[in-house]
């Protein structure tokens, strides 16, 4: 039987929730949530669907989070954000200025979250998001410094992509805008690069063994030993027990080329996989191709790809989908979503067959996510 679709949807003004009917053909918007307040990312607990957790930065308040237990009628700010420590007067510590990427811990840990922030850092929560540590072995790495000290995206230089193994709590992997990946096998007390493949033409060596763009790293929940990336010089497939990355985006289109945040994943079919292409050419505007945006999809794992955009708008339609604003949801078909910077939501219900406008008029969309 067919049931509603929730996605919560943050955007530079606030939060807000959108629910379908049963067959995903109407939708409603609720009330804003913390309107005025820039919200990076919300994401509920699969293991727990009720409880939902924030990620926001509340104007001249700065970063913090909150967390819902019902769904998202209610909401309570962190009594213990996440924070760097503090240093003594004489010395330079780091503070947190977003609070960016959020994940929930292994089913195993029902009430651990991981957050990631800007600067790069990893905190942790062990009671649904009201107070966060930080996770020393990443943060006070004895290489943290030369991991990090590359540069800086627009956005400032952030860790995102926080991916818990399905099968193996002490197994993690992160990304950070500009840094790399870098991988856990100890539940976080050490850490490793793992960037193998991964070409950077910006690098003084391209093949440099940290120094790297990864927009976004996704792990496969039913073959693990997969991950994907978009990355800043294209998009990328890794098969474990090899920690060697393969360019796949070399297969799109060569006037579309490779170059994009969002990537979406079958979730019971590892083959299958969507991106949103942006313009990176010369001064990298970041807007779709020609103004004409398309999803592009994947059957067999990256070696080609099929380009996906009926009912999308044909021309003049320069917008940015962003790395937290695309998803699908768990039904049959798989139904697609994502959320640009013109505030507006598109929805496919074939998975990317088609496409059709379910809200406009939103602030900037920075993430979309479904609610389980």
């Amino acid at each position: 039987m067919a049931k509603p679709v929730s996605l919560l949807i943050g955007t530079r003004k606030g939060a807000f929730i959108l629910k379908s009917d049963n067959e995903r053909r109407k939708w409603t918007l609720s009330d804003p949530i913390f309107l005025g307040h820039i919200i990076y990312h919300i994401v509920s607990d699969p293991r727990q669907p009720k409880n939902l957790i924030m990620a926001a930065k509340t104007g001249h308040l700065g970063p913090t989070v909150y967390h819902s237990q019902d769904g998202g009628k209610s909401w309570r700010e962190a009594k213990n954000p996440p924070a760097f420590p503090k240093l003594k007067e004489e010395e330079k510590g780091r503070a947190v200025e977003v609070v960016f990427w959020l994940s929930p811990g292994h089913e195993c840990d029902p009430n651990k979250w991981y957050a990631g922030t800007s600067p790069p850092g990893i905190f942790e929560s062990n009671d649904n998001g009201d107070s966060w540590q930080a996770l020393a072995g990443f943060n006070d790495n004895p290489d943290y410094a030369k991991w990090t000290e590359i540069g800086a995206t627009p956005g400032g230089q952030l860790l995102h992509s926080i991916n818990i193994h399905p099968q193996n709590p002490e197994h993690m992997i992160v990304g950070i805008s500009v840094g790399g990946v870098f991988a856990s096998e100890d539940k976080g007390k050490s850490w490793f690069p793992m960037n193998k493949g991964c070409y950077a033409e910006f690098l003084p060596d391209p093949d440099a063994e940290y120094g790297h763009d990864p927009h976004l790293v996704v792990q496969h929940p039913v073959k693990p030993e997969r991950y994907y990336q978009q990355n800043h010089c294209g998009i990328y497939r890794l098969d474990l027990p090899l920690r060697v990355w393969k360019r796949i985006g070399d297969n799109m289109p060569r006037e579309i080329g490779d170059i994009g945040f969002p990537i979406v994943l079958h979730p019971k079919n590892a083959n299958k996989i969507w991106v949103f292409p942006m313009d990176g050419s010369t001064v990298w505007p970041r807007t779709s191709p020609g103004g004409k945006p398309a999803v592009y999809m994947s059957d067999d794992a990256g070696e080609s790809w099929k380009r996906q955009d009926k009912g999308l708008p044909r021309k003049n339609a320069y917008f940015t989908v962003k790395r937290q604003a695309m998803c699908s949801d768990y039904a049959r078909p798989l139904g697609l979503y994502f959320g640009n910077s013109q505030g507006e939501v598109w929805a496919s219900s074939d998975e990317g067959a088609s496409w059709k406008c379910i809200s406009r008029y939103l602030p900037e969309i920075y993430s979309v996510t479904v609610m389980r």
